[in-house]
């Protein structure tokens, strides 16, 4: 693992690292804050997964999390959203014209169709290598983690704490695509990544998951009403209902006048860290 950089913040350490991928073949970039701590003590770990176009620097630079990550004593990891850049055999990593789909736009899946198979492996980075590097290299308490995310990164935190029940001891999401099943971003990444039988996708919708019997013990979301994107791609509502007809206790909070940027991001993540840490504390 290749250290970036450093920086002092909010009394602990901003770091950016790089290392090679054994899931996606490629370099990948992300960040981790560590507040101050005594030494020999462990802390919980909040993952933040980003949306698209974002690499691991949007909610670095944008999201306003450290003071309340060294308030509650909190490790917050970024990674990037896709593989980047060339392989290992110095080949370039495909790429798609569009900004939803390709670089940038990874999915949190692990893709089944050519080209993308080789390297667009991001449910094993998030959900496999990044934890065991983070549990290697920081003071990281991991069996006491938290997930969130940003629209593709909160469908991500969603899905991958519905699929590992037992890892995530809380779950919460700003503006998430609820359900890739029903809204053209799903659509178009699952159909490309994934194929064309829509039963394989199910374990990429938080909103089958549910309905497949998948839990949480609780959730969080945000999701701000002057989102443009609410309505044919975000569709909320449709997460109420499947939490409700599960008996999920889910908070959620439709933020009057807010959009989809880290404007609003910001002005609620320390909400979310709090929240987390309410659930790590132990």
């Amino acid at each position: 693992m290749e250290t970036v950089s450093e920086n002092r913040s909010h009394g602990g350490t901003q770091g950016v690292y790089r290392h090679q991928s054994t899931s996606t073949g490629t370099e990948m970039t992300f960040s981790v804050f560590v507040p101050d701590h005594d030494a020999g003590q462990m802390l919980p770990v909040l993952t933040y997964l980003s949306g698209l176009t974002c690499t691991h620097a949007n909610v670095t630079e944008k999201g306003e999390y450290r003071a309340a990550c060294a308030r509650h004593g909190i490790i917050f990891v970024a990674p990037d959203t896709s593989p980047r850049g060339p392989d290992s055999q110095g080949k370039d990593v495909p790429d798609d014209d569009a900004y939803d789909f390709g670089k940038g736009a990874g999915f949190y899946v692990d893709a089944t169709q050519d080209p993308w198979a080789a390297h667009y492996q991001m449910r094993s980075y998030v959900e496999d290598e990044l934890p065991a590097l983070i549990q290697q290299h920081f003071p990281a308490d991991m069996a006491r983690q938290g997930i969130t995310g940003h629209s593709m990164g909160g469908h991500g935190a969603l899905t991958i704490s519905l699929r590992n029940p037992r890892r995530y001891r809380s779950t919460s999401a700003f503006a998430p695509i609820v359900s890739p099943l029903n809204c053209p971003w799903g659509e178009k990444a699952l159909t490309g990544y994934i194929g064309g039988d829509r039963a394989d996708w199910r374990q990429y919708d938080a909103c089958a998951l549910i309905e497949d019997g998948a839990r949480l013990p609780d959730l969080l979301v945000d999701q701000g009403t002057g989102d443009n994107f609410l309505e044919e791609q975000l569709k909320t509502h449709l997460l109420q209902e499947a939490a409700d007809a599960a008996g999920i206790p889910a908070q959620i909070r439709m933020q009057a006048g807010y959009d989809h940027s880290y404007y609003f991001i910001s002005t609620f993540m320390a909400d979310h860290v709090a929240w987390h840490a309410e659930r790590l504390k132990h």
